[in-house]
Protein backbone atom coordinates (compact mmCIF):
# COMPACT_ATOMS: atom_id res chain seq x y z
CA UNK A 1 0.00 0.00 0.00
CA UNK A 2 1.42 3.30 -1.35
CA UNK A 3 0.91 5.90 0.91
CA UNK A 4 1.66 9.44 -0.32
CA UNK A 5 4.51 11.90 1.19
CA UNK A 6 2.34 14.41 3.12
CA UNK A 7 0.39 11.66 4.46
CA UNK A 8 3.16 9.65 5.96
CA UNK A 9 4.81 13.00 7.35
CA UNK A 10 1.63 13.57 8.92
CA UNK A 11 1.04 10.59 10.83
CA UNK A 12 5.18 10.27 11.94
CA UNK A 13 4.04 13.70 13.26
CA UNK A 14 0.81 12.76 15.35
CA UNK A 15 3.25 9.47 15.92
CA UNK A 16 5.60 11.85 17.27
CA UNK A 17 3.28 14.35 19.41
CA UNK A 18 1.18 11.34 21.07
CA UNK A 19 4.89 9.34 21.99
CA UNK A 20 6.09 13.11 23.54
CA UNK A 21 2.48 13.74 25.82
CA UNK A 22 2.93 10.76 27.20
CA UNK A 23 6.49 10.53 27.83
CA UNK A 24 6.80 13.67 28.37
CA UNK A 25 4.22 13.70 31.40
CA UNK A 26 6.02 11.14 33.26
CA UNK A 27 9.45 12.87 33.05
CA UNK A 28 8.52 15.70 34.71
CA UNK A 29 5.56 13.48 37.35
CA UNK A 30 9.55 12.16 37.61
CA UNK A 31 11.23 15.44 38.03
CA UNK A 32 8.92 16.59 40.58
CA UNK A 33 8.70 13.37 43.04
CA UNK A 34 12.83 13.13 43.04
CA UNK A 35 13.00 16.83 43.45
CA UNK A 36 10.96 16.50 46.63
CA UNK A 37 7.63 18.48 45.41
CA UNK A 38 4.71 18.06 46.92
CA UNK A 39 1.06 19.48 46.03
CA UNK A 40 0.00 21.82 48.81
CA UNK A 41 -2.66 19.32 49.68
CA UNK A 42 -0.42 16.78 50.37
CA UNK A 43 2.13 18.26 52.78
CA UNK A 44 1.70 17.50 56.72
CA UNK A 45 1.34 20.72 58.97
CA UNK A 46 3.35 18.91 61.75
CA UNK A 47 6.53 17.14 61.64
CA UNK A 48 6.99 13.83 60.46
CA UNK A 49 9.35 12.17 62.88
CA UNK A 50 12.33 9.63 61.57
CA UNK A 51 12.30 7.37 63.61
CA UNK A 52 9.33 7.80 65.49
CA UNK A 53 8.96 7.36 69.33
CA UNK A 54 7.98 4.06 70.59
CA UNK A 55 5.65 4.00 73.29
CA UNK A 56 4.43 0.29 72.88
CA UNK A 57 6.46 -1.67 75.39
CA UNK A 58 5.43 1.88 78.08
CA UNK A 59 2.25 1.40 79.90
CA UNK A 60 0.75 4.68 81.14
CA UNK A 61 -0.91 4.86 84.10
CA UNK A 62 -4.21 6.85 84.12
CA UNK A 63 -4.62 9.45 87.25
CA UNK A 64 -7.44 8.26 88.67
CA UNK A 65 -5.61 4.22 88.51
CA UNK A 66 -5.78 1.96 86.59
CA UNK A 67 -3.87 1.16 83.30
CA UNK A 68 -3.78 2.98 79.55
CA UNK A 69 -3.01 0.26 77.19
CA UNK A 70 -2.21 0.51 73.37
CA UNK A 71 -5.08 -1.43 71.99
CA UNK A 72 -4.31 -1.51 68.49
CA UNK A 73 -7.73 -3.45 67.29
CA UNK A 74 -9.41 -0.61 68.49
CA UNK A 75 -7.57 2.19 66.05
CA UNK A 76 -7.43 4.90 68.57
CA UNK A 77 -5.42 7.80 67.64
CA UNK A 78 -3.95 9.91 70.28
CA UNK A 79 -3.13 13.76 70.58
CA UNK A 80 -0.65 13.55 73.74
CA UNK A 81 0.81 16.56 75.48
CA UNK A 82 3.23 16.61 78.35
CA UNK A 83 2.99 20.22 79.86
CA UNK A 84 5.24 21.35 82.47
CA UNK A 85 3.40 21.72 85.70
CA UNK A 86 3.72 25.49 85.67
CA UNK A 87 1.80 25.68 82.81
CA UNK A 88 -1.33 27.51 83.22
CA UNK A 89 -3.06 30.37 80.42
CA UNK A 90 -1.03 28.74 77.84
CA UNK A 91 -2.51 25.24 79.03
CA UNK A 92 -5.98 26.68 79.25
CA UNK A 93 -5.87 27.90 75.88
CA UNK A 94 -4.17 24.81 74.28
CA UNK A 95 -6.92 22.69 76.15
CA UNK A 96 -9.38 25.05 74.37
CA UNK A 97 -8.28 24.53 70.70
CA UNK A 98 -7.49 20.83 71.50
CA UNK A 99 -11.16 20.24 72.47
CA UNK A 100 -12.61 22.50 69.49
CA UNK A 101 -10.09 20.12 67.57
CA UNK A 102 -11.91 17.03 68.68
CA UNK A 103 -15.08 18.28 68.64
CA UNK A 104 -15.03 18.76 64.74
CA UNK A 105 -13.78 14.94 63.93
CA UNK A 106 -17.86 14.46 63.92
CA UNK A 107 -18.32 11.03 64.10
CA UNK A 108 -14.62 10.10 64.11
CA UNK A 109 -14.02 11.89 67.48
CA UNK A 110 -14.73 8.31 69.34
CA UNK A 111 -11.27 7.47 67.68
CA UNK A 112 -9.26 9.99 68.76
CA UNK A 113 -8.00 10.13 72.90
CA UNK A 114 -6.80 13.14 73.97
CA UNK A 115 -3.57 12.35 76.53
CA UNK A 116 -2.37 14.68 79.01
CA UNK A 117 0.43 13.40 81.11
CA UNK A 118 -0.38 15.74 84.11
CA UNK A 119 -3.24 17.63 85.42
CA UNK A 120 -5.50 18.99 82.62
CA UNK A 121 -6.87 22.48 83.30
CA UNK A 122 -10.32 21.55 84.60
CA UNK A 123 -13.35 21.18 82.87
CA UNK A 124 -12.44 22.86 79.28
CA UNK A 125 -11.62 19.16 77.42
CA UNK A 126 -14.74 17.11 76.79
CA UNK A 127 -14.49 14.41 79.12
CA UNK A 128 -14.64 11.27 76.23
CA UNK A 129 -11.81 13.15 74.85
CA UNK A 130 -9.51 13.44 77.78
CA UNK A 131 -7.23 10.99 79.28
CA UNK A 132 -5.37 12.20 82.05
CA UNK A 133 -2.00 10.35 82.35
CA UNK A 134 0.39 10.03 85.38
CA UNK A 135 3.26 12.04 84.61
CA UNK A 136 6.35 9.24 84.05
CA UNK A 137 9.78 9.63 83.25
CA UNK A 138 8.90 7.07 80.52
CA UNK A 139 6.45 8.79 78.75
CA UNK A 140 8.22 11.85 78.38
CA UNK A 141 11.80 10.55 77.27
CA UNK A 142 9.91 8.58 74.32
CA UNK A 143 7.95 12.49 73.07
CA UNK A 144 11.28 13.69 71.05
CA UNK A 145 12.54 16.62 72.20
CA UNK A 146 9.15 17.69 74.52
CA UNK A 147 10.88 20.69 76.57
CA UNK A 148 11.43 22.66 72.82
CA UNK A 149 14.29 23.20 70.96
CA UNK A 150 16.17 26.56 70.29
CA UNK A 151 14.42 28.66 67.66
CA UNK A 152 10.71 27.61 69.11
CA UNK A 153 8.44 29.51 71.26
CA UNK A 154 8.95 29.52 74.58
CA UNK A 155 5.66 30.07 75.45
CA UNK A 156 3.58 27.03 74.51
CA UNK A 157 3.86 23.03 74.35
CA UNK A 158 4.37 20.73 71.68
CA UNK A 159 1.80 18.17 70.82
CA UNK A 160 2.26 14.72 69.25
CA UNK A 161 0.43 12.33 67.82
CA UNK A 162 0.19 8.57 68.23
CA UNK A 163 -0.70 5.74 65.95
CA UNK A 164 -3.05 3.07 67.35
CA UNK A 165 0.04 1.06 68.15
CA UNK A 166 2.12 3.03 69.99
CA UNK A 167 4.69 5.20 68.12
CA UNK A 168 4.78 9.12 68.25
CA UNK A 169 4.57 9.56 64.39
CA UNK A 170 4.14 13.61 64.61
CA UNK A 171 5.03 16.55 66.69
CA UNK A 172 3.62 20.13 66.66
CA UNK A 173 5.99 22.62 67.69
CA UNK A 174 4.66 25.21 70.32
CA UNK A 175 2.46 28.10 69.17
CA UNK A 176 1.25 25.45 66.17
CA UNK A 177 -1.88 26.21 64.78
CA UNK A 178 -4.57 23.99 65.56
CA UNK A 179 -6.14 24.09 61.64
CA UNK A 180 -2.76 22.03 61.23
CA UNK A 181 -3.75 19.48 63.43
CA UNK A 182 -7.10 18.97 62.71
CA UNK A 183 -6.43 18.35 59.15
CA UNK A 184 -3.19 16.28 59.43
CA UNK A 185 -5.33 14.03 62.05
CA UNK A 186 -8.63 13.95 59.39
CA UNK A 187 -6.19 12.32 56.73
CA UNK A 188 -4.92 10.07 59.32
CA UNK A 189 -8.48 8.81 60.49
CA UNK A 190 -9.62 7.84 57.21
CA UNK A 191 -6.74 4.82 57.13
CA UNK A 192 -8.16 1.74 58.71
Amino acid sequence: MNVDSPTRNRNRLWLIAIFAMFFGSMLVAGLLRFSGWRPEGMKNHGELLQPPGDLRQVVPTLAGGGAYHWDRRARIWRIALAPPASCTIECEKLARDLDKVWRLFGKDADRVHVLWVGTAPAQVLHPDALRELQPEPAIRAALPRVDGVPGEPREGVPVYVIDPNGFVIMRYPAGFDPAGLRTDMSRLLKLR
